[in-house]
C-alpha cells in the first residue's frame, strides 16, 4: 500500500461536503473529530476525505494551516487503518477543534485511535 494523499482521494466536491454536514456520522476523540459518509457517486475512489481547522480556534491562517498540515500528514500514514475495513466508498471529513496545540505525536496517537474507534463502529 503506498503512504500517499494523491488528487483523487482529496474532498472537493460541493455535493458531498453538504451530504456529510446533513446525514454524517461522526466519531470523536478530543480534540479530533471524524464525520464520514458512504459515498453513491458512480466510479467514487474507495475514500475521499478532507481536512478542516476552525478559524473559530486559531484566527491566524499560519496557525490553521500548520495544524491542516499535521491532519493531512497523520492521515497519510495511518489511512490502511481506515481503508483496510472498507468495503464501499466513503467520504470523510476530518477536523481539528480545539484552542490546544498539540504536538504531532499527540495528534498522530489521537488519530490512530480514531480510525479504531471509527473501525469499531463499522463492525
Amino acid at each position: 500500500m503506498k503512504f500517499t494523499y494523491s488528487k483523487d482521494e482529496k474532498l472537493k466536491s460541493k455535493t458531498t461536503i453538504d451530504l456529510l454536514f446533513t446525514e454524517g456520522k461522526s466519531v470523536s476523540k478530543y480534540p479530533l473529530r471524524l464525520v464520514y459518509v458512504e459515498n453513491s457517486e458512480p466510479n467514487a475512489e474507495l475514500i475521499k476525505i478532507g481536512v478542516s481547522v476552525s478559524k473559530k480556534y486559531f484566527k491566524k491562517a499560519v496557525d490553521r494551516n500548520y495544524f491542516k498540515r499535521v491532519l493531512r500528514e497523520t492521515y497519510r500514514l495511518n489511512k490502511h487503518l481506515l481503508i483496510d475495513p472498507l468495503e464501499k466508498p466513503h467520504a470523510f471529513m476530518f477536523f481539528y477543534q480545539s484552542k490546544e496545540r498539540l504536538s504531532y505525536q499527540e495528534i498522530e496517537e489521537k488519530t490512530i485511535q480514531l480510525f479504531q474507534k471509527f473501525n469499531e463502529r463499522q463492525k
